[in-house]
Formats: structure tokens, C-alpha cells, sequence
């Protein structure tokens, strides 16, 4: 056990396993299918949009997308403080809840008459996804010993990727049963990293006696689901009308009400602290803008195939593997890329390689209907974005002090959900301009990827930790050259 005294709050108590604990790398298994789990869940369903449109009564594209969007806002509301939650209670404790109630949840959603009971499945099951990705990696870190925690890192960002990579592929492949067995699939994993969870995982407290900010959490979660509302409901409402302007009006009065509360709490939900760090502010930027990009290109690029290029859904899924699979095949070499180019090279390449590739995709779509021109390509180049851009980005916690690591990777994660929200919301805006949408409609989805694939690469550009360590290196030895 350790306590140390902190300047701003109660003093940390930390109870931490012996370094380079002999299960660790169970530890990590059990974590990471939790993990995959949770992010596989919000990108398998998109496949299923269609369908799910169909079986609910050829249900509105904007009605639908709350499948999508309940999830992704509730989760990044709620990482932080149900991590925070578990530090106080237990990290174990909490992780075998979350699996728990993430299993629960996959049989509602599976077994939902509706679809309005299939979003408030969703919204629990974000509740018990919000738990298990801060959790997991809380007690991932402290069984390792320092020196192998990037090496972790690298690990655990190339699960996430998979995990979105991979969701549409493997809910086209279930879609031959039913939208349900995306939801079904679930049920055998949580069983056994529960079970297993209870054996090897280590009983870890952060730090105790820690207030919650839940109002902080609160607001967060208004402000993210008023704007998103703005962007799936304007075309329904009037992009003019007073409830668009009104709702827009009340997400940026929350949003405002978040920053004045944030900077009078002694522990807000995102700490002013966190974000004052200059690094790891344009490494939250870049990692926002990157999945504003990254979610609306795996919706889009399942939408594209299926309605413009007439593909089953099964065909749908497997048309879109290879971003996947890039991913998996380079996220093994990302450290080496890192060490070799630097992390501000790699996330810089990673925001431009994504833009490019839908960049590609709206150059040939009306030049050419063959896949391996014109589709395989920009799925490569999306996947390989991913290997490259999180690796370095999502490192930036490290950058933070040796406290401030869970809440660090907590706020990062909250800006992918919160960006994955809000990149599909804007692509459903941007394709219900028509009643069904064509080549042009697509284009200019594809163009808004490119413009916020650039922005990530510009965050890229401005990300230099290394520079960083030079100067801090040579503040500790004035004498060296």
C-alpha cells in the first residue's frame, strides 16, 4: 500500500499488486475481451442499420441512429466517473459488475420487442461499457512492471482498433441469423471473463475517498445529447425551426454551464488540470477529430455498399474487412514505426492516411464500380490510419503524472465515444438531405472525412512529445550539451 498527500484533494491510497505480476498477461486477457467487447458493440450494429430500419416498421434513418447514438453518448458521459466509481469500491469489484451487466443487457437488446425497449438496452449496456474500459485498464497497468506499460499501451489501442475494425465484418456475418446474434454473441465471452475475472484478476483501489462529480457527468451527458440531436433531428425538424434552434441553443448553454462548474469543483468529471497540459489537449484534439472521421467512414462505407453498390449484407460486411485487417496487420509494428519516425510523424500520418482514403473513394465512386479499383484501396488506407494514429495519441496519458494516468485515459476515451456520437449524427444529417441518397450525397460525406482527417493530421503536426523529453532532459543535466 501507498498513500501520498495530493495538493487539491484527499489524500491517494493505492494498493498495488507486486510489479510484473506472475498473471499479468492473464490480466490483460481478461481485460481485453472486455474491451473488445465494448467497442465492438457500437460498430457491429452499424451493419445492421438497415436492417434494424426494416424491422421496426421501416422506422426513419434518424429514429434508428439512437440505437447507435444512445450507446456511444451514454458511455462517454459515463467513463470517467464509473471508472472513479471503481477506484473507490474496488476495481475488480466494479469490472465483474460491468461484465455482468454488460451480459444482461446483450439478452434485453437481443430479446427487444421494440425498438424503443432496444434503446433503453442500450443505454444499460452503455452503462456496463462505461465500467469495464476505464476498469480494465486500471487493472491492466499496475500488474505490469513500468518499463512494459508501452508495450500495454500498444496492445490495448490495437484491441480498440480491432474491435471498431472488426464490428461491422463480424455483425454482417451474424445478420445471416438475425440482428439479434450481434447482441447473442455476447452472452459466452461475458460468462467466461467473468468466471475467469474472479481468478486472476487483482483487487486494486485507487484513490479513495474521492468525491464524484456525477453533476459534472451530468451535464456532459445533455450537452453531448442535445448536440447530437441537432444533427440527426434537423432535417426531420427544420434546420431553421425553433426546436433545431432551441436544442442547439440549450447544448451550448451546458456546455457553458460545464466549463463554470468544472473550474469550481475540487474534482470535476474532466478535470481543467488535465487539459491545461498542452500535449495531451492537442492529443485529446487529434483523437476527436480522427473518430468524427473514423465512425461516419465504417457507417458510410456499409451504407455505400449496400444501397449504391447493391450488396447483400453478408457481401456488405466482408467488402469492408480489410480495414480490420490492415489494422491488425500493422498495430504489431506501431511501436517500431513510433521509435523509428517519432509519435508525431505517426499520428500526423495516420490523420492524413484517412483522409486520403476517403479522399479515394470520392474521386473513383463515379469513375469506376469495381471494388478493387475503387473500394479496396480506401478501406486499406482506413485501416492502416488506425495502427498509426492511435498508438501515439492515446499514449499521451503516460505524459501525465503517475495519478493522473486512469483520468487521463478516461478523458481520451470519453472524446472517441463523444466523436464517434457525434461523426455519425452528422453523416446521418448529411445523408437524409435525400429522401434516398446518391452518388452526390455520399461525396459529401466522404469530403467532410477528408476535412476532419486533416484537422487530426494538423493535431498530429502540433503532438511532439519528443521534443518534450529533449527539454525536460536537458533542464535535469544543465551540464551535458
Amino acid at each position: 500500500m501507498t498513500v501520498s498527500a495530493s495538493v487539491n484533494g484527499p489524500a491517494r491510497v493505492e494498493f498495488v499488486p507486486p510489479s510484473a505480476s506472475s498473471r499479468r498477461w492473464r490480466v490483460l486477457a481478461v481485460a481485453a475481451v472486455a474491451q473488445y467487447l465494448a467497442i465492438l458493440d457500437l460498430f457491429a450494429v452499424t451493419v445492421a442499420f438497415p436492417t434494424l430500419q426494416t424491422s421496426f416498421g421501416h422506422a426513419s434513418a434518424s429514429t434508428v441512429s439512437w440505437v447507435l447514438n444512445a450507446y456511444t453518448i451514454v458511455m462517454a458521459a459515463l467513463l470517467v466517473p464509473a471508472g472513479r466509481l471503481a477506484d473507490d469500491t474496488g476495481r475488480k469489484r466494479g469490472f465483474l459488475l460491468g461484465i455482468a451487466l454488460f451480459g444482461l443487457s446483450s439478452i434485453a437488446c437481443a430479446a427487444a420487442p421494440g425498438l424503443g425497449a432496444l434503446i433503453a438496452a442500450r443505454i444499460v449496456q452503455a452503462v456496463a461499457a462505461a465500467l469495464l474500459v476505464p476498469t480494465g485498464l486500471g487493472l491492466v497497468l499496475p500488474s505490469f512492471d513500468r518499463r512494459e506499460h508501452p508495450t500495454v499501451m500498444g496492445i490495448w489501442t490495437a484491441i480498440a482498433a480491432a474491435g471498431a475494425g472488426s464490428g461491422p465484418v463480424i455483425g454482417g456475418l451474424l445478420l445471416q441469423a438475425g440482428w439479434r446474434w450481434i447482441f447473442l454473441l455476447n452472452i459466452p465471452f461475458t460468462v467466461a471473463a467473468f468466471v475467469f475475472g474472479l481468478r486472476v484478476l487483482p483487487d486494486i483501489r485507487g484513490q479513495a475517498g474521492r468525491k464524484l462529480d456525477m453533476f459534472g457527468a451530468a451535464l456532459i451527458l445533455a450537452a453531448t445529447a442535445a448536440l447530437t440531436t441537432v444533427f440527426v433531428q434537423a432535417s426531420d425538424w427544420g434546420y431553421t425551426s425553433p426546436a433545431t434552434i432551441g436544442t442547439l441553443l440549450a447544448a451550448l448553454a451546458l456546455a457553458g454551464v460545464f466549463g463554470w462548474h468544472a473550474r469550481r469543483h475540487p474534482d470535476p468529471v474532466v478535470s481543467p488540470a488535465v487539459l491545461r497540459h498542452k500535449l495531451f489537449r492537442i492529443a485529446t484534439a487529434g483523437v476527436f477529430a480522427y473518430y468524427l472521421a473514423f465512425a461516419a467512414l465504417i457507417l458510410e462505407g456499409t451504407l455505400f455498399l449496400t444501397r449504391q453498390g447493391h450488396y447483400s449484407q453478408l457481401a456488405a460486411s466482408l467488402g469492408i474487412a480489410p480495414i480490420p485487417i490492415s489494422c491488425l496487420l500493422l498495430s504489431p509494428l506501431s511501436g517500431r514505426l513510433v521509435a523509428r519516425f517519432g509519435a508525431r510523424t505517426c499520428a500526423a500520418l495516420g490523420g492524413a492516411t484517412i483522409a486520403l482514403g476517403a479522399a479515394w473513394w470520392t474521386v473513383t465512386a463515379g469513375l469506376t464500380t469495381s471494388y478493387p479499383i475503387m473500394f479496396l484501396p480506401g478501406a486499406i488506407l482506413a485501416g492502416a490510419s488506425t495502427a498509426l494514429l492511435q498508438p501515439p495519441l492515446f499514449g499521451a496519458s503516460a505524459l501525465l503524472p503517475a495519478y493522473q494516468l486512469s483520468l487521463g485515459s478516461g478523458t481520451l476515451m470519453m472524446a472517441r465515444q463523444t466523436s464517434s456520437a457525434l461523426g455519425v449524427a452528422i453523416l446521418t444529417a448529411i445523408l437524409a438531405r435525400a429522401a434516398v441518397p446518391g452518388l452526390v450525397d455520399y461525396r459529401a460525406g466522404w469530403m467532410y472525412m477528408v476535412a476532419v482527417g486533416l484537422l487530426a493530421a494538423v493535431a498530429g503536426l502540433a503532438y511532439r512529445p519528443e521534443a518534450r523529453a529533449q527539454l525536460t532532459a536537458a533542464a535535469r543535466s544543465p551540464g551535458q550539451p
